[in-house]
């Protein structure tokens, strides 16, 4: 028998944070040396949960990198304004994985639910607002869901 590597027996706990859903502008797909370039520029979105409730702000994005593998990789920012008007800055990164359905589904404007493809991202909130600043220490996992046209997070605070 081998001994751990880490002496740990914690098992993360994970709890619904929030929901968001994100519409984009635009998409601009290009080739670059390194992959598939997909910018998705924020139009409008919202974010709503227990504690918060805040709208997605134009002009973030989502900066997707589609390898040669066949995984995109996710580099969103956003700044969140919420109802009561602390801002909250956003940062996003992932990975998703489609089969070849999905793909061509996807390239065709259709909305890809999660149980149709791997979909894993983790949202990291920062703000100085003091009503908000227990967002800053809350590491998160979320399971998304995707079009051309729009995003659904469903986000949960790992404990």
């Amino acid at each position: 028998m081998t001994t751990p590597l880490v002496d740990i027996d914690a098992v993360p706990i994970c709890e619904h944070l929030l929901d968001i859903r994100i519409d984009f502008e635009s998409v601009h797909v290009f080739a670059t040396p390194v992959g598939t370039r997909m910018t998705f520029v924020v139009k409008q979105g919202r974010c709503v949960g227990p504690r918060i409730a805040a709208d997605v702000l134009p002009g973030g994005g989502d900066w997707l990198l589609l390898g040669s593998d066949g995984v995109a990789r996710l580099d969103v920012r956003a700044t969140l304004r919420t109802d009561d008007g602390a801002l909250i800055h956003l940062a996003n990164t992932g990975r998703v994985r489609m089969n070849r359905s999905a793909t061509d589904r996807f390239t065709a404007g259709e909305l890809i639910r999660h149980d149709e493809m791997t979909a894993r991202s983790s949202p990291l909130f920062e703000t100085d607002d003091e009503r908000y600043r227990w967002l800053n220490a809350v590491h998160t996992v979320a399971i998304n869901q995707v079009s051309l046209s729009e995003v659904h997070y469903r986000v949960f605070a790992v404990r």
